[in-house]
């Protein structure tokens, strides 16, 4: 944890996009301290399967940070969010549009207020264009991103992938472009702001169909299987193919269950031992087959022999047939199967951690393998459970100084007007 030890980050992100960033940049060394209204992140107490607890939702997004509950709606909170800002490199929001402007603190006051800082922010379209001002939701994003499109069965409906691009993608985006940020500060001495945008980020994680969607203006796409045709526009849906100069399926294997299935990507080297093993040396020399152009005209002819070999063999049975035969092929991975897969925990992937309120959990683990900092998972915070110790470590507060901006309401939502 030492690759970002001295950089601070004041987070005023909330549900996943900007959670997911920061929690990156704490497991990398940062000091992220989570400022958060009174009431706290709404996932706290969202899909809550402990009662009282914090939810999955938070926890499993907010390791490694410090909590402080600042109530920005009043003066004095402000003044601790000032005193913060100035003492950060880093400062994230991810709310609506226009919110933080509201509150007073667009982007020129914040640079104002600390020419050094780097001010992250998260939108659905950005804070230009027609959609602007519009609302996103992860599905949002992946339908008007181009995944949705391009996913699932041509005959049926579009689908969202099961993998958060919209938010999760999003939040891997603005790391990235923070920590070129501050690299630039670190030249420069100034900070700057780093926006990204939701359907912006699942439109770079979909190159590869737009890769496709020009392709069409010259010619069909013979590696898929269902039928392209010069200009036809948008990229079809295409099911399981593998999208790549290689042909690839899922392939279902017994005993035939939703995931008893084995990807296999039918590279032009593995051919001939594929099958030789499936076939023998008729399929071997079956000139339907014979070349890559050939298997794909025929695709779908190949793949229902590879099926019928498949379905006398478990997805591990297969693979195990497989790999000595150097073709690229894996499991379909059900959460269950990851949660107590060899590899996975090996990797440090399924992480178990412990919590005050829920007690035992685990959390995905660390993608990112530093060889000189390893990441070291910490639980989430409770909510406020670091203001004292932020306001006395970062801003110096004495006890006279917390005790009356307590009594002034800072650090807690105004009583309730009678009725």
């Amino acid at each position: 944890m030492e690759a970002l030890k001295g950089i601070r980050i004041l987070d005023m992100t909330h549900v996943q996009a900007g959670p997911t960033c920061t929690q990156l940049l704490a497991w990398l060394g940062a000091d992220v301290i989570k400022l958060e209204p009174p009431q706290g992140d709404a996932t706290r107490g969202q899909l809550r399967d402990v009662p009282n607890a914090d939810s999955l939702y938070f926890t499993m997004l907010n390791c490694n940070k410090r909590s402080i509950v600042v109530n920005m709606k009043s003066a004095e909170g402000k003044t601790v969010f000032v005193d913060l800002l100035r003492k950060c490199d880093i400062v994230m929001e991810n709310f609506g549009p226009g919110v933080l402007d509201r509150l007073g603190f667009t982007w020129e006051k914040v640079h104002s207020l600390n020419p050094r800082v780097v001010m992250g922010s998260i939108k659905g379209f950005g804070s230009s264009g027609p959609y602007a001002d519009f609302k996103a939701y992860e599905n949002v994003a992946q339908a008007m991103g181009g995944a949705m499109s391009t996913t699932g069965l041509p005959e049926g409906p579009p689908f969202v992938t099961g993998a958060q691009i919209g938010d999760t993608g999003t939040g891997l985006h603005l790391a990235i472009g923070l920590l070129a940020a501050l690299h630039q500060r670190d030249r420069t001495g100034e900070g700057q702001y780093v926006e990204v945008a939701m359907m912006d980020g699942v439109m770079n994680l979909c190159r590869v169909k737009f890769r496709d969607h020009q392709r069409l203006f010259r010619g069909p796409l013979s590696e898929y299987s269902v039928e392209t045709a010069q200009g036809m526009g948008a990229v079809p849906r295409a099911g399981n193919d593998s999208g790549g100069g290689q042909l690839g399926n899922a392939i279902h294997c017994k005993p035939h269950g939703p995931n008893d299935w084995l990807y296999v990507v039918v590279q032009e080297a593995v051919w001939e031992g594929l099958a030789n093993r499936i076939g023998g040396d008729a399929l071997a020399k079956d000139p339907r087959f014979a070349k890559i152009a050939d298997r794909r005209k025929n695709q779908d002819e190949m793949w229902k022999l590879i099926t019928e070999f498949a379905k006398n063999y478990t997805k591990r049975e297969f693979m195990a047939i497989l790999n000595p035969l150097d073709v690229p092929c894996g499991p379909i991975m059900s959460t269950e199967d990851l949660a107590n897969d060899e590899h996975v925990r090996g990797r440090d992937m399924w992480v178990e951690l412990d919590h005050p309120q829920r007690g035992k959990w685990f959390n995905v683990g660390m993608p990112i393998k530093l060889s000189a900092s390893p990441a070291v998972i910490k639980r989430s915070p409770t909510l406020g459970e670091h203001t004292e110790e932020v306001l006395r470590e970062v801003l110096r507060y004495d006890d006279n100084k917390i005790k009356s901006l307590q009594q002034a309401g800072a650090f807690s939502a105004p009583p309730k007007k009678a009725a």
